[in-house]
């Protein structure tokens, strides 16, 4: 959960995965269902819980840039600097596919949700869900495969490939 959040750019991924937790526990007895079901019922509370904490960020004065990464271990400088380039470039890359790509290339992957189980957690068609994670996908590779130099993904042939 906090992977998910975290990959979305939260602040505070552990304190919004907790909240997401006590929610759940607090619905639980509204909840019926198989176990699939209630994977994608709790990423649904999360996908939920993420829209509102950005609504509430955009209405907040931002104080800084970015808050600096809390390590939980700490390793040698050489692990935690290549630890830390690679999740800025992740998380440079992610910034650049739409929302919608991002949420589920993140719900696909980090939280190995199936194409219905994110489809149900993003209240989507599972045919759209597929369609943005090729899509995500693939401006993903374009962009790898040109090495990162200079181009972002927002151009719209990146956003949306021709057909």
């Amino acid at each position: 959960m906090a992977s998910y959040l975290r990959g979305q750019g939260v602040a505070d991924p552990d304190g919004l995965a907790n909240d997401v937790f006590l929610r759940v526990f607090t619905n639980l007895g509204t909840f019926a269902g198989s176990e699939e079901s209630f994977r994608s019922w709790v990423f649904a509370i999360a996908h939920n819980r993420l829209v509102d904490d950005r609504r509430q960020a955009a209405r907040r004065p931002q104080i800084g840039d970015r808050p600096l990464p809390e390590q939980a271990w700490a390793g040698s400088t050489e692990v935690e600097a290549l630890t830390r380039l690679g999740t800025e470039r992740v998380e440079r890359l992610l910034e650049e596919l739409t929302p919608d790509q991002r949420d589920v290339l993140l719900l696909r992957i980090v939280a190995d949700l199936t194409v219905e189980q994110v489809a149900q957690a993003l209240d989507k068609p599972a045919g759209a869900v597929k369609q943005l994670q090729r899509r995500g996908l693939a401006a993903l590779r374009r962009r790898l495969d040109a090495g990162d130099a200079g181009r972002t993904l927002s151009d719209p042939s990146d956003v949306h490939p021709p057909r």
